[in-house]
């Protein structure tokens, strides 16, 4: 199982990208959370299979049909907590 926290810029905020991705997340068997940040990017843990994550990234560079994605970041996360389900955080 691979864990990773990635974090998009761009035009990702008020474009329903949150509930995209959870929705996207939960059909490809992932889980995790994702959330907005206070600097205008989206930050999500991604846990799963490494060919869903994979997934996911390819799916996560462009978003849903409003957002602009200008950078993806990804890191590792060496973890033993293991996510039950694939959530939207919210605040910040």
């Amino acid at each position: 199982m691979q864990t990773i926290r990635v974090q998009v810029t761009g035009r990702v905020q008020g474009v329903c990208f949150r509930e995209s991705t959870r929705l996207e997340g939960n059909r490809l068997g992932l889980t995790g959370w994702v959330k907005n940040r206070l600097d205008g990017s989206v930050e999500a843990m991604l846990q799963g299979d490494e060919r869903d994550v994979f997934q996911m990234l390819v799916w996560m560079k462009s978003g849903p049909q409003f957002a602009r994605v200008d950078n993806l970041v990804t890191e590792d996360v060496a973890t033993d907590e293991v996510f039950s389900d694939f959530t939207v955080r919210y605040g910040y």
